[in-house]
């Protein structure tokens, strides 16, 4: 029996992948699955001439390409492995996992299906990615034997970005197989599953797409131009930032009526179905080759730096100009659900009326179709935060506005004839228990409508693994964690159990973690209490990020008051922090997600371990706003290079090794991902990468205990070669060349020039030995003078301003 087999009836541990189909969206899934470590075999027709797998290895040579990024790291596209159908199937005896991802044509995949069948490991899981076939449909082409084996496993586009994942079974799959499956997915992939019946376009694209198709209907009643209907339907509903139009561009306007005419052909009988075709506008765009962004145009098209919209009348593209109403713009401002819906109602401007309508007739699909297409309420709402962006899904929205109040106001319009359905709601919606709850979300449970009952979330092992994933709104959080400490800027507190009691967590409360001066203060104490109370502590939070890096707002004053001497204190303190992070006489793990810049990745790369998010972008990024970076980020540079010629060439020169350091820093250089971070040598290869962000906190808490219980000790300060003044001039004359061809500013000069001072020790001989307290002086010197200077004070000023440095 192979490494890969599983025991008898049951299914095998997912350790390879093989993805059926290397278009966009096939191409894509691999990409992640090796994202997660698994290698993949990726599947295509054979090419006529030449090298037969070359449709595969172009697909895999363009992952590199694309934007955004499929790819944590562009070197894992050498963890797929390119094949074709006629050479290869003998590739498919090692994969545990066979996901079909071609073209939405019934019977290419049953063609397809006949040809895999037989290769398909026993015990292997076989999915489609469908986005909206029949599951049912699809098995048919499959033996007996295979069909308990066989699902829909829906990934969202982009893959590696989007969190919703949809698990369709048939009657056939085995239950265990989709349990399987969804931890695999949660934990492995790092996605939210939602488990959808097999219904035309599942749950996501049937809510969302009806969506669209409302915004489209009632932007045309309400005569509102395109760029106009984005911004009301963006961030300002809690939605996409990119609206509705300009997500139909991005998705791609062939696709979005692919979609629609499978609702139209699937759902006759649908009280909707009337809206179910695709809208004049979108048929012409398609019929001219305006697909959206990828052929460049379609509602919207650039030309040099301006965006223009589409005339629909005229067909030609014009400047997208129109503004949101101000009174508009304060009643989407309002904080308490019920005055903004309330007041959206009531309004008399077609701006207010018309996002009404839509949110309206969002509650009036979501609640007719429930019981048809989800188990639960919770299902819908989950489906459309994470596979179109929304803060919060339709049910969500109702019930914080006012479930009672709310429903009526729909029961009005429905009677006016002012809906796009006349059906009515359903009878749980205006009675029952859901009516005396006032919601679907309660503590018990979501909303069954078919079972007529509120149903617990999730008990699979893989959801207690996590702490701190957001609640819907109405539903209750089991165990929180105990606070053990408290102020201002921090907060210490340990996680429920089953999670490590004996690790102390430590969490900033400023806007987006920044580290200003009490934060700093607080961590100090947070050391001595977990060296005195605790086994070992961790750096981390429940939301993202981990930290956005030093507060400047909190030293500008002194600095405005006395000049740059005056910051030289909290500069100090700042350094002495990260030294107390590594000499910890407990171990201190940092818990990352998200943003880990300036301040913040020094923070972090001084601690004893990091675990990190897949999806963490660290970096030094303190050259951007004209100063070095000085909370011993230099120093950490400095002297993990040193540490990495001792491991590899002792005999080598010492700039190999600081040269990415310094790229890194001169460069204000962020990771796209946590992987890309250790490429840059800001993570190391032993630091944990999770792929799930709510299972990063457990997991910086098990590895911290585990520290502790392995024996482990803080390093013992030691001295270290620096590559001292032949380096420097070496780095200065890139430098200068850099700036002769146009690639950095005067100002990114002085910054560099600074940074390659500090990192390589200053004018000492090769080869010196120094401390860190040397490094850290040169950073404190070079940041204070750096501070001093008007184009530093520049870009900070703009920082703050606009929230992005000038070049100078």
């Amino acid at each position: 029996m192979s490494i890969h087999s599983s025991r008898a009836g049951q299914p095998r541990h997912i350790r390879k992948v093989a993805v059926c189909g290397a278009g966009v969206m096939g191409a894509q899934i691999a990409a992640h699955c090796v994202n997660a470590g698994l290698p993949v075999v990726l599947f295509d027709l054979s090419s006529k001439e030449g090298d037969r797998t070359a449709i595969a290895r172009k697909a895999v040579a363009q992952l590199a390409r694309l934007k955004p990024a499929p790819l944590g790291s562009p070197e894992l596209a050498d963890a797929i492995v390119p094949a074709n159908y006629d050479d290869d199937m003998a590739l498919l005896a090692d994969c545990d996992l066979v996901i079909e991802a071609i073209a939405e044509r019934l019977d290419w995949k049953h063609d397809l299906y006949r040809k895999l069948a037989p290769h398909v490991a026993e015990g292997a899981i076989l999915a489609s990615n469908t986005s909206g076939l029949p599951i049912r449909s699809l098995a048919e082409a499959l033996p007996a034997a295979l069909r308990e084996r066989f699902c829909g496993v829906h990934f969202f586009n982009p893959p590696r970005y989007m969190p919703l994942v949809e698990l369709i079974p048939t009657q056939e799959t085995r239950p265990e197989l989709l349990d399987h499956l969804e931890t695999f997915l949660v934990s492995t992939l790092g996605k939210g599953v939602v488990r959808a019946k097999d219904t035309p376009n599942f749950i996501g694209n049937r809510i969302g797409v009806f969506g669209i198709l409302s915004v489209m209907a009632q932007a045309r009643a309400f005569g509102l131009p395109y760029e106009l209907v984005d911004e009301l339907t963006g961030t300002r509903l809690g939605r996409a930032k990119s609206g509705t139009f300009r997500t139909a561009d991005v998705v791609g306007l062939d696709t979005l009526a692919h979609v629609v005419r499978t609702m139209q052909d699937q759902l006759p009988d649908d009280p909707f179905h009337a809206l179910y075709r695709v809208p004049e506008v979108v048929e012409a765009l398609i019929a001219k080759g305006a697909l959206g962004q990828k052929t460049g145009a379609g509602f919207y098209r650039k030309e040099g730096k301006a965006i223009l919209r589409l005339d629909p009348d005229s067909g030609s593209y014009v400047p997208a100009d129109a503004r949101i109403d101000d009174a508009v713009a304060a009643t989407l401002a309002q904080r308490d659900p019920a005055a903004r819906l309330s007041a959206l109602r009531e309004s008399s401007h077609p701006q207010a009326q018309f996002v009404w309508a839509l949110l309206r007739d969002s509650f009036h699909y979501a609640a007719v179709h429930l019981a048809d297409i989800a188990d639960t309420a919770r299902q819908a709402d989950q489906a459309m935060r994470w596979g179109f962006g929304h803060a919060a899904g339709p049910f969500e929205l109702w019930q914080a506005a006012g479930w009672r109040q709310v429903a009526q106001w729909i029961q009005d319009d429905i009677a006016a004839g002012r809906t796009l359905s006349d059906a009515p709601l359903p009878e749980w919606v205006m009675r029952g228990r859901v009516w005396e709850r006032q919601g679907v979300h309660t503590a018990e449970g979501s909303w069954n409508a078919r079972e007529n009952r509120f149903e617990p979330a999730s008990g699979l092992p893989v959801y207690g693994r996590q702490f701190g994933a957001p609640l819907l709104f109405g539903e209750t959080r089991g165990k929180e964690g105990t606070v053990v400490h408290e102020t201002d800027a921090v907060r210490c507190w340990t996680l429920p159990e089953p999670h490590p009691q004996d690790v102390l967590i430590v969490s900033f409360k400023t806007k987006m973690h920044t580290l200003g001066p009490d934060v700093v203060r607080g961590i100090a104490q947070a050391v001595d209490l977990a060296e005195s109370d605790y086994a070992a502590m961790v750096i981390g939070h429940v939301d993202d990020p981990f930290s956005a890096g030093a507060d400047l707002k909190a030293m500008l004053p002194a600095f405005q008051s006395g000049g740059a001497a005056a910051v030289e204190p909290m500069e100090r303190e700042m350094q002495e922090m990260a030294l107390r992070l590594r000499y910890a006489q407990v171990p201190v793990v940092a818990a990352l997600a998200g943003l880990a810049l300036g301040g913040g990745c020094e923070l972090a790369v001084h601690c004893a371990r990091r675990v990190a998010h897949f999806e963490t972008y660290i970096g030094l990024v303190e050259a951007g706003i004209g100063v070095v970076p000085g909370a011993g980020g230099l120093t950490f540079g400095a002297r993990r290079a040193a540490e990495l010629r001792a491991q590899a060439a002792p005999d080598a020169p010492l700039t190999a090794f600081l040269k990415r350091f310094v790229t890194a820093a001169a460069t204000a250089q962020v990771s796209a991902s946590a992987l890309d971070a250790r490429r840059i040598g800001y993570l190391r290869d032993e630091d944990m990468v999770v792929m799930n962000r709510h299972e990063v906190l457990p997991a910086a808490a098990q590895q911290a205990r585990a520290l502790a219980q392995s024996g482990w000790r803080p390093p013992l300060p030691a001295r270290f070669p620096v590559a001292g003044r032949d380096a420097i001039a070496t780095f200065k004359a890139q430098l200068v060349n850099m700036q002769a061809g146009g690639f950095i500013s005067a100002h990114d000069f002085t910054v560099a020039e600074r940074i390659v001072h500090v990192i390589c020790g200053g004018d000492v001989d090769p080869g010196s030995l120094v401390d860190e307290a040397w490094i850290l002086r040169l950073e404190r010197e070079a940041f204070l003078w750096l501070l001093g200077q008007p184009r530093t004070q520049e870009r900070i000023e703009s920082v703050l301003k606009t929230g992005k440095p000038v070049r100078n």
